[in-house]
């Protein structure tokens, strides 16, 4: 790995926030890398508040979506709430339709196929919405590109309100409403929301002709706390303060269907990460191996026993998910290994019977194994589908905005995208594909790189530390886990490979004969050798608490060593 340190403020920026804040120059630096400068800015940073929301009503066109719904609601009329299948889609669903059906009965859901219909708004949705009397449809996550579907709707006398967070086109859909804050012509102060962001500032518009505060709004932030972590969203600003509070309503009060899924496991307090690595893939995997409508079902339902029900049959989705992506990787990583020589800047695999379903989560673990922008192409009915992922620093939409002539269509963004082309073009593509990153990417991009905030020594590891640094969260994009490096540490004596073929390396470290501290290395079993016979060495890390038999201790979360 390529060991990147931030540049350090300039020290007498540091020491006047630590001067104001009364902390250690080390938390002041730590707080200057991430832009926050001034005691105000630390307070909104460190104690987050729910009047730090915008008012919802500076967003282009809600003004326009909340006199339609209402006017829906006086006129006795049938919404359809529709979103996208994945976490950001079926938690804005659950969100905006519970929400309503709060207070007015006509209202239902609508979640497309993954495999039927595809992403995003579709006829099939629309003729349904015909077919059952909907005129009003609620769109979430997705519909800011949807103009030849929205003018379907239209003439079918069906209205189309749009929460979208995606880059719109030059041209935005015929809807009654755009709710997106991404539009070039909307104002409002914070355009990183998710699709469930966008959709709970619905809710807090019409709450607010209603006369409700946003306390009593408080029992949504859960669903939009999970969209946020499991879309990867920056985690700075407005969604700073609703991860905050969502995550405090996981933890404190989750709806009935979070508590079925949290039911299963052994935590007891849930972080982002949590959210992101146990519940995210739990509500993906009903739309990538059943059915999107099942997510929806379990974190809508009431009955606490129902729910049960439905978090068994999702973790079986799951279970087979898992297995499913085992199983295509390792065809996959044998695929590449024959090719070898052939790719050096790309990694390009296709088998038509490999699942449509996880092939984005093969294309990651690719990914992490090679570190190089990559394709995982399958059959899906007379074309070919793939999910593309890219390496830091790498804008894989834009390179495959340079293979246009070979692809049938595509959409995404900078790290990840999905596309489908003709079987016929296959080779053509993955050839262009390679040379247009071979000639625009920068070689060291593929080297994967660890950010480090700060060079520290053993002596600044402290249980105080570890209490501020809990107090950063919750960490993603924007805010990310404060990274350390220490110099010159050695074993003593007892590192060891551990878990499953030994991948994983575990440590008691010391530094200068100094304290010793416990450390693991997650798929770092391979470099037990920089380790073993007290040699010294440098780690890359985080700061971590280890739980043992009721003992917490500090322990090193080791990114890379050398």
């Amino acid at each position: 790995m390529r060991w990147t340190i931030k540049p350090k403020p300039e020290l007498q920026h540091i020491e006047a926030l630590s001067e104001a804040l009364k902390v250690d120059p080390l938390v002041s630096q730590l707080l200057l890398q991430r832009g926050i400068s001034t005691y105000d800015e630390a307070k909104k940073f460190f104690r987050p508040q729910l009047t730090d929301l915008h008012d919802p009503y500076l967003m282009k066109d809600m003004d326009v979506a909340v006199h339609r719904i209402e006017a829906a609601i006086a006129n006795n009329e049938n919404i359809l709430v529709y979103g996208d299948y994945d976490v950001d889609g079926t938690t804005a669903v659950s969100l905006v339709s519970s929400y309503l059906l709060s207070y007015y009965p006509n209202v239902a859901t609508y979640i497309p196929d993954r495999y039927a219909e595809g992403y995003g708004v579709s006829f099939k949705g629309i003729d349904f919405a015909e077919d059952n009397d909907f005129s009003l449809i609620i769109a979430l996550d997705c519909g800011v590109k949807a103009i030849e579907k929205v003018g379907y709707a239209k003439e079918k006398q069906i209205d189309f309100i749009i929460c979208d967070h995606h880059r719109p086109g030059e041209t935005l859909p015929e809807a009654i409403a755009v709710l997106d804050p991404k539009r070039s012509d909307c104002n409002y102060p914070y355009d990183e929301l998710c699709g469930c962001g966008v959709g709970f500032k619905l809710i807090q518009a019409l709450g607010k002709n209603m006369g409700e505060t946003i306390e009593d709004l408080l029992p949504y932030l859960d669903l939009v706390a999970t969209a946020i972590g499991a879309d990867i969203v920056p985690i700075t600003g407005e969604n700073r303060v609703l991860a905050y509070y969502g995550l405090h309503q996981i933890n404190t009060n989750p709806r009935i269907g979070f508590k079925a899924i949290l039911n299963q496991t052994k935590k007891r307090v849930f972080t982002i990460t949590d959210v992101v690595f146990i519940i995210a893939p739990r509500i993906n995997a009903a739309g990538r191996i059943k059915h999107g409508q099942h997510a929806v079902n379990l974190l809508t339902e009431t009955n606490l026993e129902q729910a049960e029900t439905f978090a068994k049959e999702i973790e079986q989705y799951n279970l087979d998910r898992k297995n499913i992506d085992k199983e295509i990787t390792v065809d996959a990583l044998a695929q590449i290994e024959e090719n070898k020589e052939k790719e050096a800047f790309t990694t390009v695999v296709y088998n038509e019977n490999w699942h449509k379903g996880v092939i984005g989560i093969v294309a990651s673990r690719l990914t992490e194994t090679y570190y190089r922008p990559t394709l995982v192409f399958t059959k899906s009915g007379e074309k070919l589908a793939a999910s593309a992922r890219s390496v830091k620093g790498f804008d894989v939409y834009n390179a495959l905005e340079q293979c246009t002539d070979y692809i049938e269509q595509f959409g995404g963004h900078k790290y990840a995208a999905g596309l489908t082309l003709l079987e016929s073009e296959y080779v053509n593509f993955k050839n262009k594909f390679e040379e247009v990153v071979s000639k625009t990417i920068d070689s060291n991009l593929l080297i994967p790189e660890v950010t480090v905030d700060t060079a520290i020594s053993f002596k600044d590891i402290t249980p105080k530390l570890m209490r501020i640094l809990k107090q950063f969260a919750p960490f993603g994009p924007g805010n990310m886990t404060p990274v350390f490096m220490v110099e010159n540490i050695n074993d003593t004596g007892y590192a060891k490979g551990v878990g499953e073929d030994e991948k994983h390396l575990k440590a008691s470290v010391t530094q200068n004969g100094s304290k010793t501290i416990g450390c693991i290395g997650f798929n770092l079993g391979d470099k037990i050798d920089v380790v073993t016979n007290k040699k010294s060495f440098d780690a890359v890390f985080s700061l971590d608490e280890n739980e043992w038999q009721g003992n917490v201790s500090l322990q090193l979360k080791l990114r890379d060593i050398r």
